[in-house]
């Protein structure tokens, strides 16, 4: 990752922080949303989908929310180590960042100790194996993410 790549990947982290504060500011009593954890399932191939999932992601991370990311289908290619996506997408206005990639904004939520597996059938469906996968990004097994499913305290998000 380039010096210009992960500057813009912090300036947007910022924005999108900032204004993700302001909103969860804006809706008062915050005790109905203190949850510490979500489980995020992505399985879209949609640029914008992913892009978007990966900015509310990050918003939810800087809110403090444990984040365990599960991608499964076309949105396990993003866990492929050298994978990029054909172009950027495009930041909101109010945003400095101006372009992100979805696997650019992955790997910063997985610095900031986001939790990042493919789906138990990802690679047995692929040609990619375990060591194709980003250093840091794992093979989820079923149990443990059918317990983070049925755990009401533990919101699960699919996209």
């Amino acid at each position: 990752m380039s010096f210009k790549t992960t500057l813009t990947l912090a300036a947007a982290a910022t924005a999108i922080g900032f204004s993700g504060a302001a909103l969860a500011e804006n809706h008062g009593d915050d005790s109905a949303h203190d949850t510490q954890r979500a489980l995020v399932i992505l399985t879209s191939d949609s640029l914008q989908t992913q892009g978007m999932v990966m900015i509310l992601s990050n918003a939810m991370q800087q809110q403090g929310t444990q984040l365990n990311i599960l991608l499964c289908d076309a949105a396990g290619d993003l866990a492929l180590d050298g994978y990029e996506s054909a172009e950027a997408i495009n930041t909101p206005p109010s945003n400095p960042a101006g372009q992100v990639k979805p696997e650019g904004i992955m790997g910063m939520l997985m610095g900031n100790g986001a939790s990042v597996d493919v789906c138990a059938i990802y690679l047995p469906n692929s040609e990619h194996e375990e060591g194709d996968l980003r250093e840091g990004v794992g093979v989820a097994a079923p149990g443990p993410i059918a317990e983070m499913m049925r755990d009401p305290s533990i919101p699960v998000y699919n996209y």
